[in-house]
């Protein structure tokens, strides 16, 4: 548990950018970074929840909140106003066709040896991530049609 919550940490500290994550944190850059590291001496030091809400408003998608919510076996349901481009279903499904059709592009670059190395795993979870994101997205737009305020 404690090294997915790093890699989720990662996820948000990078989403961000360091440098602007130091900044909105007030925290130095290697501060952060041992807040994500696996080394031993750093197994035990974990993000603030408080510099965690900092850093997830100014990303693009919550990381630890949803690692957190996956841990416990459940799920995200985003109540803000988040659009895309045009607020189409249509749109989404576009959308969603191209990020799926680039994770499944990066699993079978992966899978080409036989084999998944964490770098590739690193790459196809991004993707998932993103993935995700657009469901998530869609999910809005589609309870909105269903609410009659449709595009």
């Amino acid at each position: 548990m404690s090294g997915y919550l790093k890699r989720h940490t990662e996820s948000l500290v990078k989403d961000v950018g360091v440098a602007r994550a130091a900044e909105l944190a007030g925290k130095s850059k290697a501060t952060l970074g041992r807040y994500y590291s696996d080394a031993p001496e750093h197994a035990d030091r974990f993000m603030p929840a408080d510099t965690i809400a900092l850093l997830e408003a100014a990303a693009r998608y919550p990381h630890v909140t949803s690692a957190l919510a996956e841990l416990r076996g459940m799920g995200l349901s985003y109540h803000a106003d988040r659009p895309n481009a045009d607020g189409s279903v249509n749109h989404d499904v576009i959308k969603l066709s191209q990020r799926f059709a680039l994770l499944m592009a990066e699993y079978t670059a992966s899978i080409a040896d036989g084999t998944i190395s964490i770098n590739e795993a690193k790459r196809m979870l991004r993707e998932t991530s993103a993935l995700q994101q657009v469901l998530i997205e869609m999910k809005l737009n589609l309870e909105k049609e269903a609410a009659g305020g449709g595009a």
